[in-house]
């Protein structure tokens, strides 16, 4: 096995591991390391069914129950799927993960992780972005970070102030996703202790104690500052590509520049985190 950066600052592919088949300890521990390290792993060359995803991603800790079963595949439903071949109800389509975000944020106890693992690709196009939230995190100015350390975001499924708009949810699940949550503006990585900018555009409907016309102001340069390209890493994807990203200290985004005649279809799987603190 060898872990290679993919960047200066986020991203690691491993390369020479089969996820079908068992993996050392002394591996499963060096993959859990980069990942913690560089935020974004890449594991290349992987074709997996379902439930060998639920396998390999038992790796890195526990599934998260998704909040949209409308995505769940049905022999395996602790897999969803990510298609560009689903449309709204008034018909428009749907692209998955467009505009920049964190998964499932509006949990109490939001996803630590979100794996992707490609099926069926574009010819070109469908990059992912990322922004590493804890590197803007650290170069901001001294007042700001004084500023923003006693903040708390309120989260809900759908912000009102957000341009892009979800799938809406069935009444199941609508019962087991909390209606708003409270989670700090700034949080600490459970494992490695470095404090990152912990907001989300698509879930973030205001900040505790501050009216609109302070709060939204002030979210949007936070987002505009930490998704900078400085910070960001984007990801080409290749077929078999097995993608793991850091809710805690990450935005990302899909992006839908190929030609929608064409299917991009992806496993889709998170895994279960911390409180934010």
């Amino acid at each position: 096995m060898q872990i290679n950066p993919l960047s200066s600052h986020t991203g690691a592919e491993v390369l020479g591991i089969d996820l079908t088949r068992p993996v050392a300890e002394s591996d499963r521990a060096a993959m859990n390391r980069a990942f913690v390290e560089r935020s974004v792993l890449v594991i290349r060359d992987q074709h997996l069914t379902p439930p060998q995803v639920v396998d390999a991603v038992g790796l890195f800790g526990t599934i998260f129950p998704q909040q949209n079963t409308k995505f769940a595949i049905p022999d395996c439903p602790q897999i969803h799927y990510v298609s560009n071949q689903d449309s709204f109800p008034d018909g428009r389509r749907y692209i998955p993960g467009d505009g920049w975000h964190t998964d499932h944020s509006n949990a109490v106890r939001p996803p630590k992780a979100t794996v992707l693992h490609a099926v069926q690709l574009p010819d070109k196009g469908g990059d992912t972005q990322y922004a590493n939230m804890a590197a803007a995190y650290a170069a901001l100015p001294p007042a700001t970070k004084e500023r923003l350390a006693p903040l708390m975001g309120i989260h809900v499924y759908q912000s009102s102030h957000s341009a892009r708009k979800l799938m809406g949810l069935n009444e199941t699940d609508k019962e087991r996703v909390p209606n708003a949550v409270l989670h700090p503006l700034v949080r600490i990585h459970p494992e490695s202790g470095a404090k990152s900018i912990y907001l989300n555009p698509i879930r973030i409907e205001g900040i505790l104690g501050l009216d609109h016309k302070e709060a939204l102001p002030l979210l949007d340069e936070l987002l505009e500052y930490g998704t900078q390209e400085r910070f960001q890493y984007r990801h080409a994807w290749k077929p078999g590509d097995l993608v793991m990203w850091d809710n805690r200290c990450l935005l990302h985004k899909a992006n839908g520049d190929y030609d929608m005649g064409q299917v991009r279809y992806l496993y889709r799987v998170m895994l279960q985190g911390d409180v934010p603190r």
